[in-house]
């Protein structure tokens, strides 16, 4: 009986955690892998492997949510290790969803200068800046993700902010 209780209580925790993530966690990885479609992939790989392993958290190292995102930065790098193996570097797709017929001309002109503003940083900035703003992770957090002193952390993301400001006003 108590393992019965226990069991439901990891999977209702484990949909609150996809609920509260799921959108935030595409964000990121589609930041990362820069094609949606794989983003797609890649981010319910992520959810499966978190699922799979999720007996395995341990909330005293962190946040299930910077957990989920460890995982997730894995997945990415795992996938984007395979695409280099196996092909050349494809064109990246257009975005259609980037500009819809509803949008303000001024809206989609500082959208486009953030993008490429974010394609100008090193893939390493880019993936903090995700990380950070996408999944909301604290500098704590985001040391464990990526397994780095938090100081370290502080001074990548404020050099990574400084240079996005800077593209972003170049390209304004």
């Amino acid at each position: 009986m108590n393992r019965r209780v226990s069991r439901s209580r990891g999977v209702t925790d484990f949909e609150a955690l996809y609920r509260s993530s799921r959108d935030d966690l595409y964000a990121y990885v589609a930041t990362l892998m820069r094609d949606r479609y794989a983003a797609e992939d890649v981010t319910a790989q992520a959810f499966e492997r978190a699922y799979r392993k999720r007996a395995s958290f341990r909330p005293r190292r962190g946040s299930a949510r910077a957990w989920l995102f460890g995982i997730a930065r894995n997945a990415a790098l795992d996938e984007l290790r395979r695409r280099a193996r196996t092909a050349p570097a494809a064109a990246e797709p257009p975005d259609d969803a980037a500009l819809g017929p509803d949008d303000e001309a001024e809206a989609g002109a500082r959208r486009l200068a953030v993008r490429a503003a974010l394609h100008s940083l090193q893939p390493r900035e880019r993936e903090l800046v995700a990380l950070k703003f996408f999944a909301g992770l604290s500098n704590a957090e985001l040391a464990s993700v990526l397994g780095t002193s938090e100081t370290n952390v502080g001074t990548r993301l404020h050099r990574a902010i400084h240079k996005l400001r800077e593209a972003c006003h170049e390209t304004a």
